[in-house]
């Protein structure tokens, strides 16, 4: 049984680094747990996705948190729970790229370094083997995620609706209505 040895890189801090081995027959969510698992700033309540790249960081195929759906019918979606790590790691130093929070985006990036023989009775897989950095704090979520509207001036939120040319009504008024109506 093989494990990879991958290093995983957060470009806006320049000493952040996890190495990381994974046995090859687990999956890419088993990955996305172990990356939640070991980064003070995720808690894993977030979309992510895995993107298997070339030599030049280009993405070319996705692996998502979960199905959401086929966009352009061509291509068949994989989701991490059913993508086997050696099925999508074709290269000596294979690149890939992983994308946390869709909204408050953070990309890391992925390179295998080597495999080799897995020792399971010594370690439990996947495990985090070198960590150094830590996420800046605005690169972090709050543990809630909530949106505090409290900031927001009373004239921002009056006349909202003011544009759309759409009547609402509530229970109320349609009674109205329909008691003015003759039929």
């Amino acid at each position: 049984m093989y494990a990879y040895k991958f290093r995983l890189f957060f470009d806006e801090v320049e000493d952040f680094v996890r190495d990381y081995e994974i046995l090859a027959e687990q999956t890419f969510f088993d990955f996305h747990s172990a990356i939640i698992k070991s980064i003070k700033g995720l808690y894993g309540n977030e979309l992510a996705s895995f993107y298997v790249s070339d030599s030049r960081w280009n993405k070319l195929r996705e692996i998502t948190l979960m199905d959401m759906g086929d966009d352009d019918g061509q291509t068949p979606k994989i989701t991490m729970n059913n993508a086997v790590l050696s099925d999508l790691i074709e290269e000596p130093h294979q690149r890939l790229i992983y994308e946390y929070d869709f909204f408050n985006i953070k990309t890391f990036f992925i390179e295998l370094l080597k495999s080799s023989e897995a020792n399971t009775d010594r370690h439990t897989y996947p495990r985090c083997t070198a960590s150094s950095g830590e996420l800046p704090k605005q690169a972090t979520l709050s543990s809630k995620n909530e949106f505090d509207f409290s900031n927001l001036m009373d004239e921002e939120l009056e006349g909202i609706d003011d544009e759309s040319n759409e009547d609402y009504y509530d229970e109320e008024d349609l009674e109205t209505l329909s008691n003015d109506i003759e039929f």
